[in-house]
C-alpha cells in the first residue's frame, strides 16, 4: 500500500478453516507516527481472501494497492520436506491471473477487478479513495482444476457429529472440546460417487487427503460424538480393501510412514487393517445400527483373516511384512483386533472367534516373557524385536498403545498384553520425567541417545499418543500419572489457542515457558482433534453397551479437574449427558429411552 508493506501486528486462527491477519500503515503524507490505515486480511480454507482497508486519517486518502502473487505448484509433501520447484510464470485470465503446471491449473480472480495487471511479476493493482472513517474491501478467489475427486463437506451439510459441550471447574475443557468438534467438521471429506459416506482428511496443510490409519484412529476416538463418522469411514475403506493373493487379501492399503531414526518405515496399511475390526467392534457397543454392522462385518472378517494369515505359524506380527521388525505397538494393535474381533464375531454368530482368542493368548504369554527388558529400575517393554532376535531397548512413547486394549461388552476393558506388575511399571515410566515433558508424552525418552525434541518419532510430543496414554492409564487405575499428562496437555492446548496441533516440541516444561510449535505439524489434524474429544470424555469413563441397553460409568476417583459436565454426546443413537462431581461421582443427566446404568 502506497509503496510500502503494512506493518503486521497480529496473525491468528479464528476458526479451524479461517485465519485473520492485521497490519497498519501511516499513509497520510502529513501524518505523525500514529498509523492511520488498518489492513485486515481474512483468509479462508475455501480459497478466498478478503482484504479490508479502513482509514482513520482526518482527510481523504488516495491509496495505491498492489498484491503480488506467485506459485510453483509444488506438491505439499515436497514442501513439507523442505523442497520446492521454480516459480511459474503467470498469465492474464479474466479479472485475475492463471498458473499452469504438471500438478494442474490455478486461477486467482479479484473483485473488484484490478485497474492494472502485470502478469510477468504476478501483480494486481488498484487505486482506492478512502474517505475519513470509511473502508474498502477487495476479495481474491483461488480455484484449482484437476486433483482428487474427494470433496470437502460444507458447513451447511448435516454433520455426523453431535454438537457436544463441556463445562465445569476447569476452564480449558470447554474451548478444547468446541475447537475439536469444529476441526473435525472442517476436515470432513466425501466421495461424490458415495455422498452418504464421510471420512476425515489427515490434516491441513500437509495432508489434505484421507490417510486410512489416521481416519480410523480419529473415528474411534470420536465415537462419543456418534457412530456416523465411524460408519462412513469403515464403508469408504471397505471399498478399497484388497483382494487377490492370500498374503495381501483383506488388507486395507496404506503408505509407508517414517518411524524415526531407530526403526525402518512402518506400513500404515498394517495399522489400518488392524484398526478396522476394532473400530467396528467398539462402534457396535456405542450404538452403530445393526444394518451397518451386518453390512461391514464381512470386511472386518477379511481383516482378521489377513491377520492370522500374516502371522502364520509364528507368534508375532512383523511390520512391514514380510521380515520386518516386530514392533511393540503393532502387537498391541493386533492383540486388540483379535480380542475385540473375536467377541464381535461370536456376538453376531459368525465363526472364527476361537482361533483368534487362541492366538491372542499365545501372543500374550510370549510378549510378557520375550518383549520385556529387565533392569534394576523395574524394566521396560522393548520398542521392537529386530529380525535377528535382538531387542530395541529405547524407551518410546509408542508403548502407550499397550494400555489401549479396547471396549468389550458389559462395559469391560479388554485384557492387555502386559501382566499386572509390568502394567504398573509401564505406568511409572509413562508418568516419569523421561517421557512426560510437562506438555504431554514424548515420542522418545529424554535420556535416550539421539533424542530430538523436534523429532516426529524421536522426542516430539504427539497428541494422539498422549491422549491414548491418558485414557489407558486412567482405565488401568493409574490416575496420578494420567492426571500429570492431562494437565500438561491442557496447558499446551491453551498456549495453542485451544486448537491442538498434530505434534509439538518435546522440550521440558519450565516456569514461564510455552510449548514450541513443530514446523511440519498439521493444525487442524484429525487425530489431534479427536484426541480432544477423548480427553474430555475419558474423565467420565463412559463405557456403553448399546446392544445390551446398558452404559457403565468409570469416572476418575480423584476428579483432577473438579466438576465436569458433558452434554450433547451420543450413546445408542440418542443424546447423552453426564455430570462428574468434585468427589468423582458420576450421574447421567440425559440418555436414550431404555438405556440402563450398569454397575
Amino acid at each position: 500500500m502506497a509503496g510500502r508493506e503494512p506493518v503486521a501486528v497480529q496473525a491468528r486462527m479464528t476458526a479451524s478453516d479461517r485465519a485473520r491477519f492485521v497490519g497498519t500503515l501511516s499513509a497520510s503524507p502529513l501524518g505523525g507516527p500514529d498509523p492511520d490505515v488498518t489492513v485486515e486480511r481474512v483468509r479462508s480454507a475455501d480459497g478466498t481472501e478478503r482484504i479490508t482497508l479502513r482509514s482513520s486519517a482526518p482527510r481523504p486518502l488516495r491509496v495505491p494497492v498492489e498484491v503480488a502473487l506467485g506459485t510453483d505448484l509444488a506438491e505439499l509433501a515436497a514442501i513439507a520436506a523442505g523442497t520446492s520447484g521454480p516459480e511459474l510464470p503467470a498469465g492474464v485470465h479474466e479479472s485475475g491471473l492463471r498458473w499452469s503446471g504438471a500438478a494442474g491449473t490455478v486461477t486467482v480472480t479479484a473483485d473488484p477487478p484490478p485497474s492494472d495487471m502485470l502478469a510477468s511479476a504476478g501483480l494486481l493493482r488498484w487505486e482506492f479513495e478512502l474517505l475519513p472513517g470509511a473502508s474498502r474491501t477487495l476479495e481474491l478467489r483461488t480455484r484449482s482444476e484437476g486433483g482428487r475427486a474427494l470433496r470437502t463437506v460444507t458447513r451447511s451439510t448435516n454433520s455426523p457429529f453431535a454438537q457436544a459441550h463441556a463445562s465445569g471447574d476447569e476452564p480449558g475443557i470447554q474451548p478444547l472440546l468446541r475447537s475439536s468438534v469444529e476441526d473435525l467438521q472442517a476436515l470432513l471429506l466425501r466421495d461424490p460417487a458415495h455422498p452418504a459416506d464421510v471420512l476425515l482428511a489427515a490434516g491441513a496443510p500437509w495432508r489434505c487427503g484421507p490417510a486410512p490409519a489416521e481416519a480410523l484412529a480419529a473415528a474411534r476416538m470420536a465415537l462419543p460424538l456418534g457412530t456416523g463418522l465411524a460408519a462412513g469411514t469403515l464403508r469408504a475403506l471397505a471399498r478399497v480393501q484388497l483382494g487377490g493373493p492370500a498374503g495381501r487379501s483383506g488388507m486395507i492399503p496404506g503408505p509407508r510412514r517414517g518411524a524415526g531414526t531407530r526403526l525402518p518405515p512402518e506400513c500404515t496399511g498394517t495399522l489400518a487393517t488392524l484398526l478396522f475390526p476394532a473400530l467396528l467392534a467398539e462402534a457396535y457397543r456405542w450404538g452403530l445400527p445393526e444394518r451397518d454392522t451386518t453390512e461391514l462385518l464381512p470386511a472386518a472378517e477379511r481383516c482378521l483373516s489377513w491377520l492370522l494369515t500374516a502371522v502364520g505359524d509364528r507368534t508375532y506380527l512383523s511390520d512391514p511384512q514380510p521380515g520386518g521388525p516386530v514392533r511393540c505397538e503393532t502387537q498391541a494393535h493386533a492383540h486388540r483386533a483379535a480380542v475385540l474381533g473375536a467377541e464381535l464375531l461370536e456376538t453376531c454368530g459368525r465363526p472364527g472367534a476361537a482361533e483368534l482368542r487362541q492366538w491372542a493368548r499365545e501372543l500374550r504369554r510370549a510378549f510378557q516373557s520375550e518383549f520385556w527388558i529387565g533392569d534394576l529400575g523395574g524394566g521396560r517393554p522393548a520398542a521392537a524385536r529386530m529380525p535377528d532376535g535382538t531387542l530395541a531397548p529405547h524407551l518410546a512413547g509408542t508403548a502407550a498403545h499397550l494400555l489401549d486394549t479396547g471396549l468389550l461388552g458389559g462395559g469391560r476393558w479388554a485384557p492387555g498384553l502386559l501382566d499386572r506388575v509390568q502394567t504398573e511399571q509401564l505406568a511409572r515410566l509413562l508418568g516419569g520425567p523421561a517421557l512426560d515433558s510437562g506438555w504431554g508424552l514424548r515420542g522418545l525418552g529424554a535420556q535416550e541417545p539421539g533424542h530430538n525434541p523436534f523429532g516426529h518419532r524421536d522426542g516430539a510430543v504427539r497428541v494422539h499418543e498422549t491422549a491414548v496414554a491418558i485414557a489407558g492409564l486412567a482405565a488401568a487405575g493409574y490416575e496420578k500419572e494420567a492426571s500429570s499428562l492431562l494437565r500438561g496437555t491442557l496447558t499446551a492446548s491453551a498456549a495453542f489457542g485451544h486448537r491442538l496441533p498434530e505434534m509439538y516440541a518435546g522440550e521440558r516444561r519450565t516456569e514461564g515457558s510455552a510449548p514450541l510449535p513443530h514446523p511440519a505439524a498439521c493444525r487442524p489434524a484429525a487425530t489431534a482433534a479427536s484426541a480432544g474429544v477423548l480427553l474430555a470424555t475419558t474423565l467420565a469413563g463412559i463405557r456403553p453397551d448399546a446392544p445390551a441397553g446398558t452404559v457403565t460409568l468409570r469416572p476418575w476417583h480423584t476428579a483432577p479437574l473438579g466438576e465436569i459436565v458433558l452434554t450433547g454426546l451420543r450413546v445408542a443413537g440418542a443424546p447423552f449427558s453426564v455430570r462428574v462431581s468434585r468427589l468423582g461421582l458420576a450421574m447421567v443427566e440425559e440418555a436414550a429411552e431404555g438405556l440402563r446404568l450398569a454397575t
